[in-house]
């Protein structure tokens, strides 16, 4: 058996919450039900943590957001051990999620983190028996989901291609550089066969696959939330009633932009592209107005992004407002 971590990575509305519930459901594995981002926001934002005032202004941040705060972490345990050994990033995130582990009677931590795909290189060489799990969607049922969270904002489609093809990017890149570490899964293989994708993912990481993983008891209120939605669209715990769901929701000429700038990567990964056309005004506004906007959306989300994870202490992700605390640790 394998006892390193397990990452799983993909955009949001990908299923990564899925399978970090289906793996936390075994009793080696503990995986937080919440993402931690800890990679994607604060990773080389501070400097060298062996100056003690970067690690200072490091914890500090962390222990701000709510998300690392879930873990429950014993800052003076925290502090001690992280003093006695390498002062890197890779072990500062290793000793929050070690203790939550611990906590929970398990001896493998993961995390799972929206994008740390595009960390894929310095997270398996920072660990050296971590592997990577990377849940990959149906970039229209994505954009779908995403849409109920958020209806004006992200981007819209122009933000959404350029997420989706960047993650699928590293879905490709990753798992031709790290044969044997690195495993890409599909959110529709996973609902419509759980037991033989969890077999596959369960072998993979090294571990006994256990038919009850599929009751998904690690996350007990994600499990309920789940039931609830069962209740009102009969399906079970793990369902394939979302597949295919942004048929006739999406608008035409956003379905006809994702298609065309996401399609030969939709290929690649088994998703086929409907050829939607546009005629008419429609077709005229979409060329004149609608995909010039929404190239130059594309064009934003990819500097934005380039930007922090090149340039984190200048132009790094911060978390959002509405997920900082105030409260001092």
């Amino acid at each position: 058996m394998n006892g390193g971590p397990v990452f799983i990575g993909g955009t949001d509305r990908a299923g990564k919450t899925l399978l970090a519930a289906i793996l936390s459901s075994h009793p080696r594995i503990s995986i937080p039900a919440v993402g931690s981002n800890m990679w994607t926001l604060f990773y080389r934002r501070f400097g060298d943590l062996r100056d003690e005032s970067n690690f200072e202004r490091c914890l500090a941040e962390m222990l701000s957001y709510k998300h690392v705060r879930f873990l429950e972490p014993d800052v003076d345990r925290l502090r001690h051990d992280f003093m006695a050994g390498p002062r890197t990033y890779a072990r500062l995130f290793a000793l929050f999620q070690e203790q939550a582990a611990g906590r929970a009677g398990k001896p493998r931590w993961g995390d799972q983190t929206g994008l740390i795909e595009g960390y894929a290189d310095v997270v398996l060489g920072a660990y050296a028996d971590a592997v990577m799990l990377h849940m990959i969607r149906d970039p229209r049922d994505r954009y779908d989901a995403s849409l109920t969270l958020w209806p004006e904002g992200r981007l819209r489609v122009g933000g959404a291609v350029a997420r989706w093809n960047y993650s699928a990017s590293y879905a490709r890149r990753n798992s031709q550089r790290h044969p044997g570490r690195y495993l890409v899964l599909r959110y529709e293989d996973l609902v419509t066969d759980p037991e033989g994708v969890v077999r596959r993912a369960t072998a993979f990481v090294g571990e006994d696959y256990r038919p009850d993983m599929l009751e998904l008891h690690g996350m007990p209120t994600y499990r309920e939330k789940l039931l609830a939605s069962a209740r009102d669209a009969p399906g079970g715990l793990i369902s394939d009633r979302y597949v295919g769901i942004h048929r006739g929701r999406i608008p035409a000429g956003e379905l006809a932009f994702l298609e065309r700038h996401a399609g030969p990567l939709m290929r690649d990964f088994g998703y086929e592209v409907s050829g939607v056309r546009l005629g008419g005004m429609g077709g005229v506004r979409h060329a004149l107005l609608d995909r010039p906007l929404n190239l130059v959306r594309m064009g934003i989300w990819s500097l934005r992004h380039a930007a922090s994870v090149r340039a984190p202490r200048v132009a790094g992700r911060r978390p959002p407002a509405h997920h900082r605390s105030t409260h001092a640790t």
